[in-house]
């Protein structure tokens, strides 16, 4: 069942203690959507603990305040709020703390922007947008708490990473009037830019040489997939979080329709990223695996030796290509 904002919010206010949980491997809109709330929360005097399963990012390390951010629960609470994040099972290792909350009768609430959202919670808000820091900048003021400018930066920096730097298709005129209203605030869009898409550390460099070399192409090169093995990442003294916009170079080969990144979690699992640039659809893509998110972005993981994992992948894009 979907809610409106002013709903969400008015129950929000009345908790007295909130869990923020977001989607496993976190990116820039998963963590400045739970940041952004977070302190709004701290605004209204509303105690809160942020969690997500996994290590944060490092070209997210910059946002002051990341480092409340937490693995588990440290403190109980009477409410939790899912952030930019699907269904249950996106959560990772916190879904049990999800479903214990629901055997608890703790209420539940889902605020997100991805097509494939299951409305898993008590309370849902689901909208397909640009990201999902959007909602949460409108939840936020529905709250009655301000934007001032670190809050503004946190969902600046959600903006700028799931829109891809404002290329995406999904982006609006309702997205560049929000940026225009988060840079008024106090956001430094070119700070947040340098940060986001201008650094990188030697290991990721490394990385990047070595998975880019290895680019493979199939159905008349329209589909090209690039993998990042675990040995690579060892040589290289990198983690899977330095991948972050790996799957978008390969998307920029003129031929190309559909790119995938291919991630060994571990040997026999690999986590498929998947792009396109003009119209396959990669939440259909995705969801023959179990996988979604939005239609030029999703994701799904993979089981099976590693030829095996692309001849499935190369297959089944090729049901999506012109």
């Amino acid at each position: 069942m979907q809610h409106t904002l002013q709903q969400i919010a008015d129950r929000i206010k009345q908790a007295n203690s909130v869990l923020i949980v977001t989607h496993m491997r976190p990116d820039g809109d998963a963590i400045g959507g739970a940041l952004a709330l977070s302190r709004a929360l701290d605004f209204l005097k509303i105690l809160n603990q942020v969690c997500v399963e996994s290590d944060i990012p490092s070209n997210l390390t910059f946002l002051e305040g990341v480092e409340k951010v937490q693995k588990k629960p440290q403190d109980e609470f009477d409410l939790l709020v899912t952030v930019d994040c699907s269904d249950e099972q996106r959560l990772g290792g916190l879904s049990e703390t999800f479903f214990i909350a629901k055997r608890k009768k703790i209420d539940t609430i889902n605020i997100d922007h991805h097509v494939s959202n299951k409305l898993f919670a008590k309370y849902n808000y689901m909208h397909p947008c640009s990201a999902n820091c959007m909602h949460i900048c409108g939840l936020i003021e529905y709250m009655g708490a301000p934007i001032d400018k670190k809050t503004a930066e946190y969902l600046l920096v959600g903006l700028l990473t799931d829109s891809g730097n404002f290329s995406h298709d999904d982006v609006t005129e309702e997205t560049m009037v929000l940026a225009g209203k988060l840079i008024k605030a106090g956001a430094d869009i070119c700070y947040c830019n340098e940060m986001l898409f201008k650094r990188q550390t030697k290991a990721r460099a490394m990385l990047y040489a070595r998975t880019m070399t290895g680019m493979r192409f199939y159905h008349d090169n329209r589909f090209a997939v690039i993998v990042v093995t675990k040995k690579n990442m060892d040589d290289c003294g990198a983690d899977a979080s330095m991948t972050e916009g790996f799957v978008d170079f390969p998307l920029n080969v003129d031929t190309v329709e559909i790119a995938a990144s291919v991630l060994e979690v571990k040997r026999g699992q690999y986590k498929i990223s998947l792009r396109s640039k003009h119209y396959a659809d990669m939440n259909r893509l995705a969801g023959v695996y179990g996988g979604g998110g939005h239609v030029r972005a999703a994701g799904c993981m993979l089981f099976g030796e590693m030829e095996e994992v692309l001849d499935k992948i190369s297959f089944t894009a090729s049901q999506y290509l012109d």
